[in-house]
């Protein structure tokens, strides 16, 4: 009898970027329900699997049982164990290297490893004679490691998943939607991809005067400064550190009309849910290929390109030409909120 075919796919980090696998791992089940998948990656993020078929997360440990070089034979070994046919490294790091070197040493399994596409995002952000074009996507690129392990997949015929029933715990924070449901996710990890507070309030300012429900996202860290927005409007609430976990961030997520966020996490939890998805970018751009899944080009809201003509200064926002500080000031609140709107 022929072995049933069981892939390890392996993305430790960061949030969005093991968000963005979600669409792709759905479009493979979907065109290969035969086979077993266990998805390698960090507790935290595991709801973002939960109820996909034939896929198994496995918590890699990284800070205590599989920290350092003999964590990563610990971690080896445990998914020998489970006796995979292949290996896609969806993250091609050192920790991902030392295991898949463990695999070509110690097993047979058929391995292949992301392509990031290095050279031409050196390209595409060095400061002058840069070659300013479309990159492949991220998530094109994760489907080309399944491609080049023998699994071809089509992520344009992925299916946009049902609405979550509200959870319990939410609807004491929301309340019955009665409403469009707006989310607003204000932060990102550098200040280069923030859009400016005062600007930011001004949207919330214009949004709250509508018909709506307004949800403000952020860490535990962006608390006070969240709530003290959300007080000034009737309709605005702020659920930063109000959520029991991810899973229920997700469940709420899954129930907006439409999601705000900067180039960052959030914008892909609500993207891979089918939710309407618009972006304001800042130092970085979709031609890197981290545009959210499936959503128009439109949805991106850029700064002045002709103002700013050396954007984007970096993938991930950690770096800032001179000069480059306030491009997001290019970004009137009313381009934001018409956009908006017109989705409405």
């Amino acid at each position: 009898m022929k072995k049933q075919p069981h892939i390890i796919i392996f993305r430790l980090s960061a949030m969005g970027d093991v968000a963005m696998t979600v669409p792709v791992i759905k479009s493979f089940v979907k065109q290969y329900p035969d086979v077993k998948v266990t998805f390698v990656s960090k507790a935290f993020l595991k709801p973002l699997f939960d109820n996909i078929d034939n896929v198994t997360f496995f918590t890699a440990d990284t800070n205590n049982s599989h920290k350092g070089i003999l964590g990563l034979v610990k971690l080896f070994k445990e998914l020998k164990s489970l006796q995979p046919t292949h290996l896609a490294d969806f993250h091609n790091v050192l920790r991902s290297k030392i295991v898949r070197s463990l695999f070509t040493l110690f097993s047979n399994v058929k391995m292949a490893k992301i392509d990031k596409g290095r050279k031409e995002k050196k390209e595409l952000t060095k400061e002058s004679n840069k070659i300013f074009k479309q990159l492949k996507t991220s998530h094109q690129r994760y489907a080309d490691v399944l491609k080049n392990i023998g699994f071809h997949i089509e992520i344009k015929n992925f299916e946009t998943p049902k609405k979550e029933i509200l959870s319990e715990n939410n609807l004491k924070v929301t309340g019955k939607k009665t409403s469009s449901w707006i989310g607003i996710a204000p932060f990102a990890a550098f200040p280069s991809k923030t859009y400016p507070d005062d600007l930011m309030k001004e949207v919330i300012k214009d949004l709250s005067k509508e018909d709506v429900s307004i949800f403000l996202f952020g860490g535990k860290a962006d608390m006070d400064q969240l709530e003290s927005i959300a007080n000034q409007f009737g309709n605005v609430t702020s659920i930063a550190g109000k959520l029991a976990s991810l899973k229920e961030e997700l469940n709420l997520i899954s129930n907006l009309d439409i999601m705000l966020s900067m180039d960052s996490g959030n914008a892909h939890f609500a993207a891979m849910q089918g939710i309407k998805t618009i972006t304001v970018w800042g130092n970085t751009h979709p031609y890197a290929g981290f545009a959210p899944f499936n959503q128009p080009e439109d949805y991106c809201i850029l700064p002045d390109l002709e103002k700013y003509p050396k954007l984007p200064c970096s993938i991930y926002g950690n770096k800032t030409f001179p000069g480059y500080e306030d491009v997001m000031r290019t970004i009137e609140p009313k381009t934001i909120v018409e956009k908006i709107k017109s989705i409405l």
